[in-house]
């Protein structure tokens, strides 16, 4: 089959080129959501999810400086953290060590916790219980005074898709607990709705995904193991 056609109509010359399926298939990315180190509202034991939020406490600081040496020996290539001080702080000795500037997006912030705002943390599991109905396909339940399902889902998915446009190819996103375990079991192939209640990703856990916004995602490491500060 010729590259190209040239047709003839109503005496004007057409170049018509055959599109190429392999040029328009999205490329895959490798991209890893790293929970923020201890927060002051961590230490404090109540639900905070105001913005922007507490800053690192002294474990905090200590947790993201030591853990900068692993993460940016992984030779990330974009740096990306959410609105929040603790993400922020989280990400600079990283971003430092890479010499990466932070991309701040408002979608990687952390689900908000309505009415559950400021009640001790052992109310964590009513609080999560309506993004848990979220993952068994109830997207329109919503947290009392917050949002729902695919109103989470749709602006994570804008920051996701910031990060993908941006070329970037091995990516890491300082985010939020409740956030990254959600949208991640809301988007990777075969996910395992037990996760949450087994694994909660601590503070500097993280996970890594594997893939594209159009095709989906795979989770290829869910890291439950804080540093030891």
């Amino acid at each position: 089959m010729p590259v190209a056609r040239l047709m003839v109509a109503a005496g004007v010359a057409l170049v018509v080129t055959p599109c190429s399926a392999n040029a328009a298939a999205p490329h895959n990315i490798t991209l890893t959501l790293v929970r923020h180190a201890q927060s002051a509202g961590n230490a404090s034991g109540l639900i905070d999810t105001s913005s922007p939020g507490p800053e690192l406490t002294a474990k905090g600081w200590c947790q993201a400086v030591l853990d900068s040496g692993p993460l940016s020996a992984k030779h990330y290539d974009g740096v990306f953290a959410s609105t929040m001080t603790r993400t922020q702080q989280t990400a600079t000795p990283t971003a430092q060590a890479l010499g990466e500037p932070i991309d701040v997006l408002p979608g990687l912030r952390e689900i908000e916790a309505g009415q559950f705002e400021g009640q001790p943390e052992v109310n964590a599991t009513t609080f999560m219980a309506v993004p848990m109905r979220w993952l068994h396909g109830d997207r329109s339940a919503r947290i009392p005074g917050s949002l729902d399902g695919d109103e989470f889902e749709a602006r994570f998915n804008e920051a996701v898709q910031h990060i993908y446009d941006s070329g970037d190819v091995h990516p890491v996103a300082f985010s939020h607990g409740g956030a990254i375990m959600i949208w991640t079991l809301m988007n990777i192939r075969e996910p395992d709705l037990s996760l949450p209640a087994r694994q909660q990703l601590p503070n500097m856990g993280r996970v890594v995904l594997q893939g594209n916004p159009l095709q989906g995602w795979t989770l290829s490491e869910w890291d439950s193991d804080p540093p030891p500060c």
